[in-house]
């Protein structure tokens, strides 16, 4: 073989493996779930976030860099296998409190990447950087915090310190990181004795807040009883007032029409009213009327002409009927 020839298939394999390369190295393709970075000569493109089939200038003019989209765990002070096992790690967690006091913390930082130029270009090790900074934080809050809040009602403010801090200082490093979340795992005493001790307060400051509660709730249903009392009260005062005015309105109703007799008539509406009066006050009382003139007394005995008005006389027929029965006899 001649070398000429040697020469031309050794230059038609390489052609070749570059055209190879070239069809295999141009196209890529971006999942949902990542976002994507064209790297031209060492200078990165913007972002790209659309899924599907993407296209590119071969190696080694272009390479893609691709980066998830998904939100990160950071766990701070301890290490959870796949299986559930956890490992801690006392010496990242053990912190000074402000009153002077050693606590144990570990804590757990959502994250995500949301610059993903910066993320791959401005620090050699993001997450390394994420954990500095996360202990940074977490250490300058509970430094700045009473071992009271830190084991019992303050936890809530601690995180929300420690994510404000946190955030900023990233932002600060601008590795393309933003900080979602910080929620605190864990927060007790190195001494088991001690933490015994706060956990008896922890429990009583749970039983004082159920206590608390309990009493909040009394106290509004017997308001809610007494406000029902009340209305029901006002409710009958009202019925009650209402009654006596429908009441005196027929009173004086009733007043008027005897007025109007009393204007018609007034010696007899006068003699009516004291005879109505005598027997409402003396309902037993024999009553006569007497007209002395000088002469023999004359008197009306009331009773008897009212017996003889719920008694008739007897009619002609029945005084025939009783003649016959004794001509009978």
């Amino acid at each position: 073989m001649s070398t000429k020839r040697l020469m031309t298939i050794i230059t038609i394999s390489i052609i070749g493996i570059i055209l190879l390369s070239a069809v295999f190295t141009s196209w890529y393709t971006v999942d949902e779930s990542e976002q994507a970075i064209v790297i031209t000569f060492g200078e990165a493109s913007d972002p790209i976030t659309e899924s599907g089939l993407k296209f590119k200038l071969p190696w080694p003019i272009q390479k893609v860099e691709k980066l998830s989209k998904e939100t990160f765990s950071l766990k701070f002070g301890y290490k959870q296998t796949p299986d559930g096992e956890v490992t801690s790690f006392d010496k990242d967690t053990k912190m000074i409190t402000g009153d002077d006091n050693i606590v144990l913390t570990d804590l757990v930082v959502q994250w995500k990447i949301t610059n993903p130029k910066a993320y791959l270009f401005n620090s050699e090790s993001p997450q390394e950087l994420l954990h500095d900074a996360t202990s940074a934080s977490i250490r300058s809050v509970i430094g700045n915090s009473k071992i009271d809040d830190a084991l019992t009602s303050g936890k809530a403010q601690i995180e929300a310190d420690t994510n404000e801090l946190l955030g900023s200082l990233i932002e600060k490093y601008d590795i393309g990181i933003t900080v979602l979340t910080v929620k605190l795992q864990d927060v007790e005493l190195p001494n088991a004795e001690v933490r015994s001790a706060f956990t008896a307060v922890t429990d009583a400051e749970e039983t004082k807040n159920t206590k608390v509660n309990q009493a909040e709730k009394y106290e509004n249903q017997k308001m809610s009883e007494a406000i029902g009392e009340k209305d029901a009260i006002i409710s009958n005062a009202n019925g009650y007032k209402t009654a006596r005015i429908e009441q005196a309105k027929g009173d004086i109703a009733l007043f008027d029409k005897l007025y109007a007799e009393y204007q018609n008539n007034k010696e007899i509406t006068r003699q009516r009213l004291v005879m109505e009066t005598l027997d409402a006050v003396l309902p037993n009382a024999q009553i006569y009327i007497m007209n002395d003139d000088g002469g023999t007394m004359k008197y009306l005995p009331l009773q008897t002409l009212e017996s003889t008005k719920q008694t008739p006389p007897p009619t002609s027929k029945d005084t025939e009927t009783k003649a016959e029965e004794g001509s009978g006899q």
